[in-house]
């Protein structure tokens, strides 16, 4: 899975790069466009392949163009609002207008390019989610709210079988979030995540989290609390570091347990800690 994993972030990178590719030959040709399409979506991606070019819209009828676009690949019905603004900024566009034979060529190539890949990552992405959906863990890790099928591909990639650890502990260190004193001599300097351990994996937690304490009221709750406690509150993102050792441990009892996330208990935490410090 870890592969499959590898191979789709690789995927990912050559569309993004597809993607900056278009974007450029956009700044050149036709820099309104970004007004009407922010994003490579259905219609853009029409827009780009039948009439990429200002003068290619300029004189046509919204319905006409409508109609055209009609005939892409997986586009029913083109937004008519969109169509009629695209008409407007193509009257008015400075983009340049030498050399567009070969400009033709260039943007249609690109687009074929970033659909074939758009395609692959959606295949590969539903190989790696049913894959995923065999294991173990999957039945429990789907019970944390805020967890969705790509992250957990995405976590079961970098991190296996949880049964393969005797201890969240390992987890925590093979994703880099012990801690370290930066200390010289006498001195000795704040304690820092050594971040020794899988890159992937740690910049997966980070990214996770945020949505965790979006839509996960345990993490919500325990984040508030973190930064909000009388005695030695914590910045936010040093709160962020201490949710993502928590989510590894959750993450393991989940998995070696094979028991449903409980946010009841997870957020006992903060009385415990409360009545901790009060005493």
């Amino acid at each position: 899975m870890r592969a499959g994993s590898t191979f789709r972030e690789s995927l990912i990178k050559e569309r993004n790069a597809v993607h900056n590719q278009m974007i450029r030959w956009l700044d050149r040709y036709f820099p309104e466009f970004v007004q009407v399409f922010p994003s490579f979506g259905k219609i853009a991606l029409a827009v780009l392949e039948n009439t990429p070019f200002p003068m290619d819209i300029a004189d046509q009828t919204v319905e006409g163009l409508m109609e055209r676009y009609r005939q892409s690949e997986g586009l029913q019905c083109p937004q008519k609002p969109k169509i009629q603004k695209l008409v407007e900024v193509s009257r008015h566009s400075i983009g340049i207008t030498q050399g567009q034979q070969m400009a033709r060529i260039e943007i249609a190539t690109l687009v074929r390019r970033y659909r074939q890949l758009e395609q692959e990552i959606a295949a590969l992405t539903e190989e790696l989610t049913a894959f995923a959906q065999t294991t173990v863990e999957y039945e429990w890790l789907q019970t944390i709210p805020g967890l969705g099928d790509a992250t957990i591909v995405e976590l079961l990639s970098e991190i296996g079988s949880f049964h393969q650890y005797q201890d969240p502990r390992q987890l925590i260190k093979l994703a880099g979030l012990t801690l370290k004193e930066n200390s010289s001599g006498q001195h000795k300097g704040q304690k820092r995540i050594s971040k020794r351990g899988r890159k992937r994996l740690l910049a997966l937690l980070f990214r996770v989290m945020m949505p965790l304490i979006r839509h996960n009221e345990a993490f919500r709750k325990l984040h508030e609390y973190y930064t909000t406690r009388p005695v030695n509150p914590l910045r936010k993102k040093q709160s962020i570091v201490v949710l993502c050792g928590k989510l590894l441990k959750i993450l393991y009892a989940v998995g070696v347990k094979q028991q449903a996330f409980d946010g009841e208990r997870m957020m006992q935490d903060i009385f415990s800690q409360s009545q901790a410090q009060a005493a």
